[in-house]
Protein backbone atom coordinates (compact mmCIF):
# COMPACT_ATOMS: atom_id res chain seq x y z
CA UNK A 1 0.00 0.00 0.00
CA UNK A 2 1.00 3.32 -0.58
CA UNK A 3 -0.42 6.76 0.75
CA UNK A 4 -0.86 10.48 -0.04
CA UNK A 5 0.89 11.95 2.95
CA UNK A 6 -0.29 15.23 4.34
CA UNK A 7 3.39 17.11 3.46
CA UNK A 8 2.74 16.38 -0.46
CA UNK A 9 -0.92 17.83 -0.10
CA UNK A 10 -0.53 20.63 1.65
CA UNK A 11 2.67 21.58 -0.26
CA UNK A 12 0.34 21.37 -3.58
CA UNK A 13 -2.28 23.49 -2.03
CA UNK A 14 -2.99 27.07 -3.99
CA UNK A 15 -0.69 29.89 -2.35
CA UNK A 16 -2.79 32.49 0.16
CA UNK A 17 -1.29 35.31 1.66
CA UNK A 18 -1.11 35.39 4.86
CA UNK A 19 -1.49 38.55 7.05
CA UNK A 20 0.11 37.06 10.64
CA UNK A 21 1.82 33.81 11.75
CA UNK A 22 -1.49 33.01 13.12
CA UNK A 23 -3.90 33.37 10.40
CA UNK A 24 -1.30 31.24 8.68
CA UNK A 25 -1.44 28.42 11.03
CA UNK A 26 -5.17 28.65 11.24
CA UNK A 27 -5.44 28.03 7.60
CA UNK A 28 -3.15 25.35 7.54
CA UNK A 29 -5.31 23.66 10.57
CA UNK A 30 -8.53 24.07 8.45
CA UNK A 31 -7.08 22.29 5.67
CA UNK A 32 -6.29 18.86 7.77
CA UNK A 33 -9.58 18.31 9.85
CA UNK A 34 -10.33 14.99 7.36
CA UNK A 35 -6.89 13.78 7.80
CA UNK A 36 -7.99 14.12 11.79
CA UNK A 37 -11.06 12.70 11.31
CA UNK A 38 -9.33 9.68 9.04
CA UNK A 39 -7.16 8.76 12.32
CA UNK A 40 -10.52 9.34 14.60
CA UNK A 41 -12.31 6.95 12.82
CA UNK A 42 -9.15 4.45 13.05
CA UNK A 43 -8.62 4.42 16.39
CA UNK A 44 -12.46 4.45 17.45
CA UNK A 45 -13.06 1.49 14.89
CA UNK A 46 -15.00 -1.04 17.04
CA UNK A 47 -13.67 -4.41 14.72
CA UNK A 48 -10.56 -5.15 14.17
CA UNK A 49 -8.51 -3.71 12.43
CA UNK A 50 -6.24 -5.50 9.50
CA UNK A 51 -3.14 -3.68 7.70
CA UNK A 52 -2.07 -5.88 4.81
CA UNK A 53 1.11 -4.42 3.03
CA UNK A 54 1.61 -5.65 -0.15
CA UNK A 55 4.21 -3.27 -1.08
CA UNK A 56 6.43 -0.84 -0.49
CA UNK A 57 4.89 2.52 1.76
CA UNK A 58 6.43 6.24 1.94
CA UNK A 59 5.69 9.32 4.02
CA UNK A 60 1.95 9.36 4.86
CA UNK A 61 0.83 5.67 3.94
CA UNK A 62 4.04 4.44 6.11
CA UNK A 63 3.25 6.84 9.65
CA UNK A 64 -0.40 7.12 9.55
CA UNK A 65 -1.86 3.18 10.18
CA UNK A 66 0.39 0.68 11.07
CA UNK A 67 0.32 2.37 14.76
CA UNK A 68 -3.05 2.11 14.95
CA UNK A 69 -3.56 -1.13 13.13
CA UNK A 70 -4.41 -4.57 15.26
CA UNK A 71 -2.93 -6.76 13.14
CA UNK A 72 -0.31 -5.87 10.26
CA UNK A 73 0.52 -8.91 7.75
CA UNK A 74 3.32 -7.79 4.92
CA UNK A 75 4.34 -9.29 1.57
CA UNK A 76 7.90 -10.67 2.14
CA UNK A 77 9.21 -7.33 -0.31
CA UNK A 78 7.27 -4.82 1.31
CA UNK A 79 9.27 -1.87 3.33
CA UNK A 80 8.29 1.38 4.72
CA UNK A 81 9.94 4.60 5.35
CA UNK A 82 9.30 7.88 6.74
CA UNK A 83 11.59 10.89 5.54
CA UNK A 84 9.95 13.31 7.76
CA UNK A 85 13.05 15.38 9.00
CA UNK A 86 14.19 15.33 5.33
CA UNK A 87 11.65 17.34 4.11
CA UNK A 88 11.55 19.79 7.41
CA UNK A 89 8.48 17.98 8.57
CA UNK A 90 7.42 15.84 11.65
CA UNK A 91 6.09 12.53 12.44
CA UNK A 92 2.19 13.00 11.05
CA UNK A 93 -0.78 12.68 13.20
CA UNK A 94 0.22 10.47 16.01
CA UNK A 95 2.76 8.39 14.52
CA UNK A 96 5.39 9.17 17.22
CA UNK A 97 3.54 8.10 19.69
CA UNK A 98 2.44 5.35 17.89
CA UNK A 99 5.40 4.02 17.12
CA UNK A 100 6.65 4.61 19.72
CA UNK A 101 4.03 2.32 21.69
CA UNK A 102 4.75 -0.82 19.43
CA UNK A 103 8.63 -0.05 18.94
CA UNK A 104 9.94 1.44 21.96
CA UNK A 105 11.47 4.93 21.75
CA UNK A 106 14.98 4.27 20.16
CA UNK A 107 13.46 2.46 17.34
CA UNK A 108 10.89 4.46 16.89
CA UNK A 109 13.59 7.28 16.59
CA UNK A 110 15.71 5.39 14.20
CA UNK A 111 12.87 5.27 11.90
CA UNK A 112 10.86 8.26 12.23
CA UNK A 113 13.91 10.93 13.00
CA UNK A 114 16.54 8.90 10.93
CA UNK A 115 14.13 8.38 7.75
CA UNK A 116 15.79 4.49 7.72
CA UNK A 117 13.94 2.05 5.25
CA UNK A 118 12.81 -0.76 7.42
CA UNK A 119 11.84 -4.09 5.40
CA UNK A 120 9.18 -6.70 6.23
CA UNK A 121 11.30 -8.81 7.94
CA UNK A 122 12.92 -6.52 10.00
CA UNK A 123 9.55 -4.78 10.90
CA UNK A 124 8.50 -8.52 12.04
CA UNK A 125 11.58 -8.97 14.22
CA UNK A 126 11.30 -5.50 15.77
CA UNK A 127 7.18 -6.35 16.72
CA UNK A 128 5.15 -4.58 14.18
CA UNK A 129 4.38 -6.91 11.52
CA UNK A 130 2.73 -10.04 12.70
CA UNK A 131 3.37 -12.24 9.42
CA UNK A 132 4.72 -12.13 6.43
CA UNK A 133 3.68 -13.69 3.30
CA UNK A 134 4.79 -14.00 -0.34
CA UNK A 135 4.21 -11.09 -2.62
CA UNK A 136 2.94 -13.78 -5.15
CA UNK A 137 -0.34 -14.25 -4.23
CA UNK A 138 -0.35 -11.88 -1.32
CA UNK A 139 -3.77 -11.32 -1.18
CA UNK A 140 -4.77 -14.88 -1.33
CA UNK A 141 -2.86 -16.09 1.75
CA UNK A 142 -4.21 -12.98 3.64
CA UNK A 143 -7.85 -14.02 3.01
CA UNK A 144 -7.04 -17.70 3.81
CA UNK A 145 -5.07 -16.45 7.00
CA UNK A 146 -7.78 -14.70 8.40
CA UNK A 147 -10.39 -17.07 7.44
CA UNK A 148 -8.78 -19.34 9.70
CA UNK A 149 -8.85 -17.26 12.45
CA UNK A 150 -12.26 -16.38 12.28
CA UNK A 151 -13.22 -19.98 11.66
CA UNK A 152 -11.05 -20.96 15.23
CA UNK A 153 -11.81 -17.61 17.05
CA UNK A 154 -15.19 -15.77 18.71
CA UNK A 155 -15.57 -13.14 16.54
CA UNK A 156 -17.03 -11.27 19.72
CA UNK A 157 -13.97 -12.57 21.75
CA UNK A 158 -11.58 -11.16 19.26
CA UNK A 159 -13.64 -7.87 19.52
CA UNK A 160 -13.49 -7.39 23.43
CA UNK A 161 -10.15 -8.48 23.53
CA UNK A 162 -9.39 -5.58 20.77
CA UNK A 163 -11.79 -2.97 22.92
CA UNK A 164 -10.18 -4.08 26.42
CA UNK A 165 -6.64 -3.47 25.11
CA UNK A 166 -6.98 -0.24 23.10
CA UNK A 167 -9.46 1.33 26.03
CA UNK A 168 -6.43 2.92 28.10
CA UNK A 169 -4.59 4.00 24.97
CA UNK A 170 -7.39 5.97 23.29
CA UNK A 171 -6.95 9.59 25.18
CA UNK A 172 -3.36 9.54 24.11
CA UNK A 173 -3.52 8.32 21.05
CA UNK A 174 -6.02 11.16 19.89
CA UNK A 175 -4.08 13.80 21.95
CA UNK A 176 -0.47 12.36 19.71
CA UNK A 177 -2.67 13.44 16.97
CA UNK A 178 -3.86 16.83 17.76
CA UNK A 179 -0.27 17.69 19.00
CA UNK A 180 1.23 15.90 15.77
CA UNK A 181 -1.13 18.53 14.00
CA UNK A 182 0.04 21.59 15.93
CA UNK A 183 3.87 20.64 15.39
CA UNK A 184 3.05 20.27 11.81
CA UNK A 185 1.08 23.25 11.73
CA UNK A 186 3.67 25.18 13.11
CA UNK A 187 6.61 23.88 10.70
CA UNK A 188 4.59 25.14 7.62
CA UNK A 189 4.35 28.54 9.49
CA UNK A 190 8.04 28.88 9.68
CA UNK A 191 8.21 27.52 5.80
CA UNK A 192 10.71 25.01 7.31
CA UNK A 193 9.37 21.70 4.50
CA UNK A 194 9.54 24.82 1.45
CA UNK A 195 12.64 25.72 2.38
CA UNK A 196 13.92 21.99 2.35
CA UNK A 197 12.28 21.55 -1.21
CA UNK A 198 13.78 23.93 -2.25
CA UNK A 199 17.63 22.63 -1.62
CA UNK A 200 16.31 19.45 -2.68
CA UNK A 201 15.58 20.97 -5.88
CA UNK A 202 18.76 23.23 -5.99
CA UNK A 203 21.03 19.85 -5.19
CA UNK A 204 19.48 18.28 -8.41
CA UNK A 205 19.85 20.57 -10.91
CA UNK A 206 23.23 21.09 -9.96
CA UNK A 207 23.68 17.24 -10.31
CA UNK A 208 22.04 17.44 -13.24
CA UNK A 209 23.92 19.62 -15.19
CA UNK A 210 27.35 17.90 -13.92
CA UNK A 211 26.30 14.62 -15.34
CA UNK A 212 25.13 16.85 -18.64
CA UNK A 213 28.81 18.25 -18.63
CA UNK A 214 30.54 14.80 -18.40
Amino acid sequence: MGGLSFDTAAAGRKAVEHFSPASKKIDFMAGITTAVELLRSMIDHKKVLVLALNGPAVGGGAAWFPGVADIVLAADTAWLQVPFSALGLVPEFGSATNFYHSLGAHRANDFLMFGRKLTAQELEQWGLVNRIFPTQGFQGKVVEFLEEQLSINDGKSMQEAKRLQNLPLRRDRMLAVYDAAEALAERFVEDAPKKRFEEKNKLLLEKSKNRSKL
